[in-house]
């Protein structure tokens, strides 16, 4: 998150990446407010645009919570000033153009590590696809790194013990597809959870500090998927 701060090539590249990571949670939360997938969607392009063509992270600190926080602040800024631009029209006045320098501004989550539980469900979304997001991201790199190995076969093989507990049976049918012992697949299967583990952990890092921080957004992350799916309201 730090790199992304600045205006040097560098910056815009890491800024670049961290807007693609959160794409779907914005997108989520906007959906989740009511809006049609067409109007979100570009709602969300406008955001990350702007978010883009700004000079800095203004008010974004990592040491006074995630990224994701800021983020979620930033959006529900981002939604306000859009109403207010709506309501301009209708009166027949200007349109002032949208800032994302939380600095300036009165709406800010950035100093909020973890959301108000009694928050409504669009919150709720958010963190829950921010989750989803973290996961799918630690997969498909977990995934590249096996096909650079030479190993793509046992990793589609291995995958399901990743993300859910299978019937200890399903051990052997995988040894028998791998040709390999049930005890190697055990070893294969611990490894490969740790590795996940790893990457998952990189994930989050780059988006908190300091590194004591990042088990709590790690614990906190486990809270997410292991509470029910928001009901769509």
């Amino acid at each position: 998150m730090l790199r992304a701060r600045g205006t040097s090539a560098e910056s815009r590249a890491a800024l670049s990446e961290l807007c693609e990571a959160y794409y779907a949670p914005v997108l989520a939360f906007l959906r989740r407010e009511g809006r049609d997938e067409e109007t979100a969607r570009e709602l969300t392009q406008e955001f990350f645009c702007q978010l883009l063509a700004a000079p800095h992270l203004g008010g974004v600190e990592p040491s006074r919570g995630p990224f994701r926080s800021y983020l979620l602040g930033a959006v529900k800024h981002f939604l306000g000033e859009q109403r207010r631009r709506a309501a301009a029209a209708k009166r027949g006045g200007g349109q002032a153009p949208v800032s994302l320098d939380l600095a300036t501004g009165v709406e800010t989550t950035s100093e909020l590590p973890i959301p108000d539980p009694t928050a409504l469900v669009p919150d709720t979304w958010f963190d829950r696809q921010w989750a989803t997001t973290v996961v799918d991201r630690a997969v498909v790199a977990l995934g590249a790194e096996a096909e650079a190995e030479g190993k793509t076969r046992q990793y589609d093989v291995l995958k399901p013990w990743l993300l859910g507990e299978v019937p200890a049976s399903s051990q052997a049918e995988a040894a028998r597809q791998l040709g390999v012992s049930e005890g190697a697949v055990k070893v294969a299967v611990h490894r490969l959870r740790k590795r996940f583990r790893e990457l998952v952990r990189a994930q989050i890092a780059q988006t908190v500090d300091p590194p004591a921080k990042i088990q709590d957004e790690l614990r906190y992350l486990v809270e997410v998927l292991a509470q029910p799916a928001p009901v769509p309201g």
